[in-house]
């Protein structure tokens, strides 16, 4: 049986879950999802489950937050005044919004109060400072 390890191209089917065991994301309805073990294209924790898994396996695993998206960043959380956004765009709570930062890449940003002259921004992860409960099932290893 081929076993999952550094730098082996590997298929999962997971699904995410929050320690209140709400689902946030599941691959179960649409193809596996494909990445390199230990190419940083996954949370670290996710890594580290998947390393040594053989296929056919599964397991479930509770990520710390530190092994995830991170502890919430409160100095994340900023005020923009509304004339920095586009004329038509009419802010409202909830709103996802996208930026361009200065190494290029762009940042989500998630609109959490709209004030008379700023809209409150915050650019932290949506599961920054969660556990994360991952039942997953190694499918292919190349």
């Amino acid at each position: 049986m081929s076993q999952a390890k550094q730098g082996s191209t590997v298929k999962v089917h997971y699904t995410g879950k929050l320690t209140n065991e709400q689902v946030f994301d599941s691959s179960r309805e649409r193809e596996p999802l494909e990445f390199t073990v230990g190419a940083g294209q996954m949370i670290p924790g996710f890594d580290t489950a998947v390393d040594g898994m053989t296929i056919g396996d599964s397991k479930q695993v509770t990520i710390p937050a530190d092994e995830a998206y991170g502890a919430r960043n409160e100095e994340a959380v900023f005020k923009l005044p509304k004339t920095q956004l586009p004329e038509d765009l009419e802010p409202q709570v909830g709103m996802q919004l996208q930026a361009s930062r200065e190494d290029g890449q762009t940042q989500a940003l998630l609109i959490v109060g709209v004030e008379e002259e700023e809209v409150v921004l915050d650019a932290n992860h949506p599961l920054a400072g969660e556990d994360l409960i991952f039942d997953i099932e190694l499918v292919a290893v190349n």
